[in-house]
């Protein structure tokens, strides 16, 4: 089974339009990232942070004319209606070839449009390497039986977008045997034993939530 742990080496950046990261976590992502996508309205909390982005990519209905023309160059003009920002980001960022990608930026706002971008990394992951960082934890999918690295006392949720998938687990405080999950909160609110837990799945499209080790903001 795969091993899954935060990648510390993903160093392509997409920095969404939700609220700017204050954890230490994914603050070092953006400062040591090799390049920073920005999805059109986010490029302005990067620019407020004192970073540049590498490229800006969207409808780019958010931005201000001065970024647009001082941006122009890196601009990535993108009006397809049937995909939201984020996702003609990661498009751009797949056909550039950049497969290993961290997802900041993406929660915080409005929680339509934060469920929409936490469930698209399952569709994402058909195409790359994608985790998301959020101030309390990472986001990653699953669509095989992989193992998660992990700690004792770690928070741990799992999402089952296409039901119905059995779930058997191991090194979790409340373990499942070939159970289905039959709504979101089911695999909620568990907790890891070891420093991995395995999660065996017979189809389907997952997400698992891992809380980061302290919850320390800037």
């Amino acid at each position: 089974m795969d091993r899954i742990a935060i990648i510390q080496d993903f160093k392509t950046i997409i920095l969404a339009n939700g609220t700017f990261p204050e954890h230490e976590i994914p603050l070092s992502f953006l400062q040591h990232a090799e390049r920073i996508i920005c999805c059109d309205g986010g490029t302005e909390n990067l620019l407020k942070s004192g970073l540049e982005p590498s490229f800006i990519v969207g409808d780019l209905d958010s931005l201000s004319e001065n970024i647009k023309t001082h941006y122009s160059p890196i601009l990535n003009h993108d009006p397809d209606q049937e995909t939201n920002d984020l996702t003609k980001a990661v498009h751009f960022c797949v056909k550039n070839g950049w497969k290993e990608i961290t997802i900041l930026g993406a929660t915080g706002k409005r929680e339509d449009h934060s469920l929409g971008n936490i469930s698209l990394l399952a569709d994402y992951t058909m195409k790359a390497r994608v985790q998301m960082l959020t101030d309390y934890g990472v986001f990653t999918s699953m669509n095989s039986s992989a193992t998660f690295e992990s700690f004792r006392g770690q928070q741990i949720s799992i999402f089952s977008l296409t039901p119905p998938t059995l779930f058997t687990t191991s090194n979790l405080q409340y373990p499942l045997d070939k159970k289905e999950l039959t709504s979101w909160w089911q695999g909620t609110l568990n907790e890891a034993t070891e420093d991995h837990f395995n999660i065996e799945i017979n189809q389907g499209k997952v997400l698992i939530f891992r809380e980061y080790p302290h919850i320390q903001k800037k």
